[in-house]
């Protein structure tokens, strides 16, 4: 996996801290791109999720995009992870 640089650390924190839309979106598009961290579009889909429910507008349309690369299962996998983030914060 790629390392981390501390900009990144931080927004994954702050992600995991607050549930910031806007965090919880930027997350995703740094697994959709796979920009400082290994690209992981399962990881994608769970947090632009996540952003689209806490108001993003455009997280909608990058998880539709993102849907139309993963199997089934991917996307159930994702929803899950979702949904456990959701349990703990």
């Amino acid at each position: 996996m790629a390392r981390m640089d501390t900009s990144t650390v931080e927004k994954v924190e702050l992600a995991t801290l607050t549930g910031s839309a806007d965090a919880l979106f930027e997350l995703g598009l740094l697994y959709s791109s796979g920009r400082e961290v290994e690209e992981n579009l399962v990881e994608a889909h769970k947090w632009f999720n996540l952003a689209a429910m806490k108001g993003n507008r455009a997280a909608l349309e990058y998880r539709q995009e993102i849907s139309r690369e993963l199997s089934r299962v991917d996307i159930a996998k994702a929803q899950r992870s979702a949904r456990q983030w959701l349990q703990s914060h």
